[in-house]
């Protein structure tokens, strides 16, 4: 060991623990993720409010006729004037996820005791396989946010949005009965945007906590998502 490699040993043994563990400490990308905790089928903001999350289906408006055009915009005039909070509509390109499929296929292949019904399906394998390596197959999901800020109305002042970009690891945490109230209030927004969009005969699901967390995954970590897929929420360990 060289004389400054061990003054430096020195030096780190004789540091208190607390300035060790300090200089050590590295931010993680946790810290600057916008929501602190997802549970009971809702994501919990590092400021406290609340968002739920709806998956819902799409409707192909150029093949509809002109009543049905002017139906729909009628119902969705109608759905928009009737709401008195914001919303956020996402629109979401992913690459499909063909593997189960295909397995599912080969399994059924393999089952078959028609001959003719196994060659059929083997050939319908190898199509959607050549099909799969000619180039990604993209699908669209599209979401709505129903969010629930009980303080919506105040103002936030310039020096109080710079504290939350300098240190956006401060985290409000809400009590289980204060929880358990605004979620109620967040249950009933989600119970009226799912029936002004049926009024539209869109299909509407709210994602549990499951898929809330599989959706987060895929969207921060695209690059892994589509060869790593996540454990159920039941067998994740969280140190």
């Amino acid at each position: 060991m060289t004389l400054y490699a061990a003054l430096a040993h020195t030096n780190r043994s004789n540091m208190p623990e607390k300035i060790k563990k300090k200089k050590m400490a590295v931010p993680s990308a946790q810290q600057h993720l916008p929501f602190a905790e997802i549970k009971f089928d809702t994501a919990i903001m590092k400021d406290g409010t609340l968002r739920a999350i709806l998956m819902v289906s799409s409707v192909n408006f150029a093949l509809k006729n002109e009543d049905e055009q002017n139906a729909i915009v009628s119902s969705y005039v109608s759905f928009l004037n009737g709401i008195d909070f914001p919303l956020q509509i996402v629109v979401q390109s992913r690459q499909l996820y063909i593997k189960p499929y295909l397995e599912k296929l080969l399994k059924l292949e393999r089952e078959q005791t028609n001959e003719l019904l196994r060659v059929q399906i083997a050939d319908y394998r190898s199509f959607v396989g050549e099909l799969v390596s000619l180039g990604k197959i993209m699908s669209k999901q599209f979401f709505v946010v129903v969010p629930y800020d009980p303080l919506s109305n105040r103002k936030r002042g310039f020096w109080s949005s710079m504290k939350e970009v300098i240190n956006p690891a401060i985290t409000v945490k809400l009590k289980d009965e204060r929880f358990q109230q605004r979620k109620h209030d967040l249950d009933m927004r989600v119970r009226q945007i799912e029936s002004g969009l049926a009024s539209m005969n869109l299909e509407v699901v709210r994602l549990d906590t499951q898929s809330l967390i599989e959706l987060f995954y895929s969207t921060y970590n695209p690059d892994i998502a589509f060869s790593e897929h996540l454990a159920p929420v039941n067998q994740i360990q969280v140190e």
